[in-house]
């Protein structure tokens, strides 16, 4: 990977040692030369232009509003294809029913021409079998044609949708997705051309538009809900979440999909509707991130384990953003040497610096929310001399010492001095963080150790006492830690524990389905979201997921060519939000049902470069990634199925929605913040490769935007590194290590802030990984890898017994039963001898 240092930002050692040694060590800086200076404040003004970004008010869910879920199903490139839609369901219509609209029919009318429009599916011409599916589509969009409001359009979508599910029309569609896939024809014509576009996919664009609004509508809860959808919509659930009619489950068939698009054999398949119907069947059948919520206090409770202390979903969204740091407090290692004149002035001050340096305890209580006060700039303006360092924090150092005012004045200081009300996180304790507490106190006060025991208090002094009640207070036994146990019992007590029960849940349905192929669903998936990142060079080795997007013409006129680079940007915006929702529903819904399940496949995205692929996607100007105005709101549906479309100009294009943000994009990086946070969790090694690749700086810059949720997720991943990245960085960076200390939960015993723990010394990283790895494969040979002739089958060494048994014969052997006999028996001689002595 490139290297993402931003000029003036300086990198943590690649080693990750911690001794925090930049080129500023030991006092050799250089004073900056004029010419430096002035980038200097260039850059600064740059950054300070960018902390000025107003707080996003983004809600956090599983997915957008209904209607921009359905729009982003289309491409602007597909609009004419709502006429062709409409007119092919007209056509047809009018044999059928005479003189009335279907708005008009009773629902026995409508459900008898549906029955009559699939009969009509099973034809062999492809093109009258297209016609009729393009009708069933202009069904699942709302029949707009006869609507007056895009409300209306969106209620006749999903009333046709219940319809045509009570129909049976998937479960004919899924047939026909079935013989597309397997369409060789259309493969290798794809495969010979050189340049694919949206002709290639008609047909499959159609089948999978009608599966994913059927989906995304019956997806869909209200409270006006009649029974009967409520009941149709748990069955449509279960019918996706199991294998019906020895099938495989839905969603299988959609990776299957994916992997043959990343495999060059389908190069013309539609791979946005894929991933997208794909993250929403997973969404629906495994549910979303209240339903996980629900799910993960129902197995506490069945496991024992005392109920959660907050609710993580709510503490977030009480949150208020922090305004970023500014660019002064961004400066890395190499520029924080104090000049050698200032370093000659203050050798015999040693007392007076330490004293100067305890008062940025008091500068930092300041308020997080402020921002920097634009005093800096003018100090240099007025300075001219060589002597000035570009080290804000250092430079604050140089200021009189922060003393307590004395009683009278107290009043005035209390307004520029805001202390937090309360952290917002419940501390947490592990039972490894008492142990090895205990261990220590031990080995201090004692001079020896007792293992494991948590009880036994003899002869430690009454403080120790006091510590460890207050870490059993916090103790928190996660459902993880109660699964890894229960493993490790079933590996030494195979026989005496019996076999596992294992119940039949549709997540635990789906990574059976998914095992022995996950490795390569992974790295397909990581190939996409590479091609589909902003940041991405284009490479001729690259897949090209433009199929579903390119017309069969390219655009002639400047302002074509804008709409069609629009379209290009949303498409490959879309993609991203529905990989990262994918990859992130995975993991937690794994990691509830069995935290080696979601350890197979957190070690899968590892080793397929998952790390450095997403700090390569944050290696840009996130704040302009989530404001970017990819869309065109006249061209979106249902918007443009209502009215007429206007001729487009270059104001119209330009001008996008009137909102902030693009709410795809935000949720995007939080997604991918979130999986990374899951992927580097408690793993000391994958913490290294955050340090290796240097990830601080990049992850700095993403806390210019002002929204809550994201920074908590940036704050989390700084923090796991920060034992790392050496005392140097920490001192510079004393307002995100502030920040840290607000937002995220602490752990008692956790020494993140000074790398003094023994989780940041030099470490085995490999073995680390290879023990993991061994651990997940041992789970899924014990419970996925069964062969009928175990080890552990119970023998049969009853002679009678054994003799009595009826073998299956072939039906001709009693025909040359004795040519057989004469020459496997009579004609070989037996040596008694070497037999004995061999038993």
């Amino acid at each position: 990977m490139e290297d993402p240092v931003a000029p003036g930002a300086g990198s943590p050692p690649a080693n990750g040692n911690g001794n925090g040694n930049g080129n500023g060590g030991g006092g050799k800086g250089k004073p900056a030369s004029p010419k430096g200076r002035e980038a200097f404040k260039s850059q600064r003004r740059e950054s300070e232009g960018s902390v000025d970004c107003p707080t996003l008010e983004f809600e956090y869910g599983d997915s957008d509003g209904h209607a921009a879920e359905l729009s982003e199903l289309y491409s602007y490139t597909e609009n004419l294809e709502f006429t062709t839609n409409r007119r092919c369901f007209e056509e047809d219509f009018k044999t059928q029913v005479q003189g009335k609209e279907w708005l008009e029919l009773e629902e026995d009318a409508q459900k008898a021409y549906v029955m009559g429009l699939l009969d009509r599916l099973e034809v062999v011409s492809r093109e009258r079998r297209l016609k009729v599916a393009r009708a069933v589509l202009y069904l699942a969009q709302g029949t707009f044609g006869e609507c007056d409001s895009e409300v209306d359009v969106l209620h006749w979508s999903r009333y046709n949708c219940f319809l045509l599910y009570q129909m049976g029309t998937f479960s004919t569609f899924l047939e026909l997705l079935h013989m597309e896939i397997d369409n060789s024809q259309a493969c290798s014509s794809a495969l010979r051309k050189p340049a694919i576009s949206i002709a290639d996919s008609t047909e499959l664009r159609v089948l999978l538009s009608v599966m994913y609004l059927m989906v995304e509508n019956i997806r869909l809860e209200r409270e006006t809900d009649s029974c009967r959808w409520r009941t149709a919509r748990e069955t449509f659930r279960t019918e996706l979440s199991f294998s019906m009619h020895n099938e495989e489950p839905f969603a299988l068939l959609l990776f299957s999909m994916v992997t043959k698009f990343c495999s060059g054999l389908a190069p013309h398949f539609p791979i946005k509707k894929v991933l997208l119907l794909l993250w929403k069947v997973v969404m629906f059948t495994l549910g979303g991130f209240e339903h996980l919520q629900a799910l993960k206090v129902q197995k506490r409770a069945e496991l024992g384990l005392p109920p959660l202390a907050e609710d993580s979903i709510q503490v977030v969204k009480s949150m208020r953003a922090a305004s970023p740091p500014s660019y002064t407090l961004d400066l890395g290692e190499s520029q924080l040497a104090p000049p050698p004149s200032k370093l000659r002035g203050r050798r015999g001050s040693r007392r007076q610096l330490l004293t100067k340096q305890d008062s940025l305890d008091i500068y930092n209580e300041r308020d997080l929310f402020k921002t920097e006060e634009p005093a800096a700039e003018e100090e240099e303006e007025s300075a001219g001399d060589g002597e000035r360092t570009l080290d804000g924090e250092l430079d604050l150092l140089e200021q009189d010492p922060l003393v307590p005012p004395p009683p009278s004045q107290a009043p005035l200081s209390a307004e520029r001095v805001a202390f937090p009300k309360g952290l917002p996180w419940a501390p947490k304790v592990r039972q490894k963080d008492i142990e090895h507490f205990l261990e220590l106190s031990r080995n201090k006060f004692i001079g020896f150790t007792l293992g494991q025991d948590t009880e036994t208090l003899v002869g430690l002094p009454r403080p120790i006492h006091e510590s460890v009640k207050t870490l059993k207070q916090h103790k928190y036994i996660s459902i993880a830690d109660v699964q890894i146990k229960n493993e490790e019992e079933l590996e030494k007590c195979p026989m005496s524990l019996g076999e596992e029960v294992v119940p039949e849940t549709p997540c635990e349905i789906l990574y059976q389905g998914m095992l022995y192929s996950l490795p390569q669903y992974m790295i397909a998936l990581l190939k996409i979201l590479l091609a589909a990142a902003p940041t991405s060079k284009a490479k001729t080795d690259s897949i090209n997921i433009l199929a579903d997007v390119l017309p069969e013409e390219m655009p002639i006129t400047v302002l074509q060519s804008m709409k069609l680079g629009i379209d290009v940007n949303r498409h490959k915006e879309i993609i991203v939000k529905s990989i990262s929702a994918l990859l992130l529903l995975l993991l937690k819904h794994f990691k509830l049902n069995h935290i080696y399940q979601f350890e197979y496949v957190s070690q899968h995205l590892v080793f397929a470069n998952c790390i450095p692929l997403i700090l390569k996607f944050f290696n840009q100007n996130i704040l302009s990634y989530i404001t970017a105005k990819n869309s065109i709101s006249v061209l979106d549906y249902p918007c443009c199925t209502i009215q007429d479309l206007p001729e487009l100009t270059t104001e119209s294009l330009e001008a996008g929605d009137n909102n902030q943000f693009c709410w795809r994009n935000l949720f995007s990086c939080i997604n991918l913040l979130r999986l990374l946070n899951k992927l580097t969790k408690w793993k000391h090694s994958r913490t290294m490769m955050l340090v290796v690749f240097k990830s601080a700086p990049i992850l700095k810059r993403a806390l210019k935007v002002k929204q809550a949720m994201l920074q908590l997720y940036v704050l989390k991943l700084l923090k796991i590194q920060t034992k790392y990245l050496g005392r140097q960085w920490r001192k510079s960076n004393m307002k995100t290590m502030s920040a840290i200390y607000q937002k995220v939960r602490h752990r008692m015993n956790d020494d993140w802030a000074y790398g003094n723990d023994i989780d940041a010394r030099p470490w085995d990283f490999q073995a680390e990984e290879c023990t993991l790895r061994a651990n997940i494969e041992a789970f899924n040979s014990r419970r996925y890898d069964r062969p009928q002739d175990s080890e552990f089958s119970p023998v049969d060494n009853c002679l009678q017994s054994v003799l009595g048994q009826r073998l299956d014969l072939p039906e001709d052997f009693h025909y040359s039963y004795e040519i057989w006999l004469e020459r496997e028996v009579f004609s070989q001689p037996i040596c008694w001898e070497e037999l004995l002595q061999n038993h």
